[in-house]
Parts: C-alpha cells; sequence; structure tokens
C-alpha cells in the first residue's frame, strides 16, 4: 500500500516510517541506542545512521519501523566531527600548515576491533580545520567520507606533527543531511511519546520524529506517476514512461523515488534518460512501500 503525503500522517504512521536525528549520550553503544529507540516506540524494528563508539556523543539519525531499509543512505552522504588532539608534546610552531595537510584522500586500514574487513582503503577528508590550540590540546572540525576513522587519523597527525597523540573527546555535529540543529535527547523522544500515549498531544512527537523521507533529502529525486508508484510497490523497475520529474543524476548514482504528493516509493540507481519514451530509468534497489 502506498503511503499518504509525510505532513498528513498519524503519530502511529510516523512511527512507523520515521527518523529520530537523536543525540547520542556517552556511554552506551549506537547499537543499545538503537534499541531503546526501538522498545520506546513499540516498532518491530529501528536502525542507526553509523556506528558511534560507546564514549562518543552527537548527531546518530536513528530509523524506525518500516524506515530501516533506508539505511545504506548515510553511506552516501558525509560526515562532520569536533574532536580533540591530544598531544603528546607542546606543539609545534606550523601545526595548523602541517593539519591542512591531512584534508585530501586518505589510505586507512581499519582497526582490529573493527567489524569490516582489515584491509588498506582511501577515505577523503574534505575540510579540516583547527578551531583551537591549549597547552597540548587541538580542537578540529573534520568533514570526511563516511567510514572514516578519527581516531586513527588523530594518530596519524601526531606522527606527522613529531610529538604523538591520540584522539581524546569526541563529537558528531553532522550525518547528511542531519546535523546537529535539529538534535533530540533521548529524554525528549521518551516525553514526547509519553505526551501522545497519555494525553493525545502530538505536536511535540512530530517534532521529534520526523517522517523518514527526511533522511532522502541529500539523493536526487524521482518523481513517479500513482500508476507508477505501485507497480514498483510490487517489484517492478522504474520505467521512463512513468517518470514524472527528475532531478539530474549520473547513471550508476543512488536516487530516491516518490509519489507527487512527496511519499517515498523506493531506493534506485539511475539506468537511464528518463525523459525517454521507453526503457528502464532507475534500476530498482529498494521498495520502501
Amino acid at each position: 500500500m502506498l503511503r499518504g503525503p509525510p505532513n498528513e500522517r498519524t503519530p502511529a504512521e510516523l512511527l512507523d516510517f520515521g527518523v529520530v536525528n537523536l543525540d547520542k549520550p556517552p556511554g552506551p553503544s549506537a547499537h543499545q541506542v538503537a534499541g531503546w529507540i526501538r522498545d520506546a516506540a513499540d516498532v518491530e524494528q529501528a536502525a542507526h545512521a553509523g556506528t558511534l563508539d560507546p564514549k562518543v556523543t552527537g548527531c546518530l539519525p536513528t530509523l524506525t519501523g518500516a524506515a530501516t531499509r533506508l539505511s545504506q543512505v548515510f553511506l552516501e552522504g558525509q560526515k562532520e566531527y569536533v574532536a580533540v588532539l591530544e598531544l603528546h608534546d607542546d606543539p609545534p610552531a606550523d601545526l595548523e600548515a602541517i593539519v591542512a595537510e591531512f584534508e585530501s584522500p586518505l589510505y586507512q586500514k581499519p582497526p582490529r576491533k573493527s567489524a569490516v574487513v582489515r584491509k588498506l582503503r582511501v577515505r577523503e577528508v574534505s575540510a579540516l580545520d583547527v578551531l583551537e590550540v591549549r597547552d597540548r590540546q587541538a580542537l578540529l572540525r573534520i568533514r570526511c567520507e563516511s567510514g572514516t576513522y578519527i581516531r586513527k587519523l588523530c594518530h596519524d597527525i601526531g606522527l606527522a606533527l613529531g610529538t604523538g597523540a591520540h584522539m581524546g573527546d569526541l563529537r558528531r555535529t553532522a550525518t547528511d543531511p542531519f546535523d546537529d540543529r535539529t538534535l533530540a535527547t533521548m529524554e525528549a523522544f521518551v516525553d514526547a511519546l509519553a505526551r501522545w500515549r497519555e494525553e493525545g498531544e502530538d505536536d511535540w512527537l512530530r517534532e521529534v520524529v520526523r517522517p523518514a523521507e527526511r533522511a532522502l533529502e541529500h539523493l536526487p529525486a524521482v518523481t513517479v506517476a500513482p500508476s507508477a508508484a505501485a507497480e514498483i510497490a510490487h517489484g517492478a523497475q522504474v520505467y521512463a514512461p512513468g517518470v514524472i520529474d527528475s532531478d539530474d543524476a549520473d547513471e550508476g548514482e543512488l536516487v530516491a523515488c516518490y509519489t507527487p504528493d512527496g511519499a517515498a516509493v523506493c531506493l534506485g540507481t539511475m539506468a537511464g534518460d528518463p525523459d525517454a519514451d521507453a526503457g528502464v530509468a532507475v534500476t530498482l534497489e529498494r521498495v520502501l512501500v
């Protein structure tokens, strides 16, 4: 069944296909936090948008209910962090110049405790700024490709500085398309649920839980006709004649398909000209209805 417009969904429908831009506290793992969200919302599933170590805080978008099918979209976007670089000796005068050299593609090997295969790979650091230096600490702002290991980056910067260094406190400030301007604490989420369930007031819940389409805003959009959406819901490809409108996207690029009223239908990769008279425009990857 196709979903209705995102702004017209009931609280229960929001929880079944929603996203919470959670401010992860220090202590629990990202997996534990997702479990708390699942249990509090009384939905079958919840999934976080990228692992954070227990001590790390900040932006942890968490998908609820059927929205867990969207988890792959967070592999496409950038991440942003604020980290404390703990130097093992006094900082050199050219600290900022040396740090700036790491604003580039970097070779990294996942740590031994990582869940992924330990092989050398390249990750892009697109922005790296020294915000403040105090004694033997430097505050860094890092914008990087998903899968970049900040602990390893801090270690390598320490080697380049000649002082040695390790990562101190770390906070994630953004996970495309979310950032720390709209964070909600776990307490706010639980309080919003209680107000809705006990008093019937849902305004607060709607502030904390957003339609899952919010997690797709950084992807190119393809709008399909309702009749085409009904076929896609049963596993059909996205054929060009069913496309009403489309953002520019390169072949093979991940896109999100919507009905004309803004409800997400599927994820797929751009395969052909959406303005063509025939053929597949988007190769189906994940049905969302």
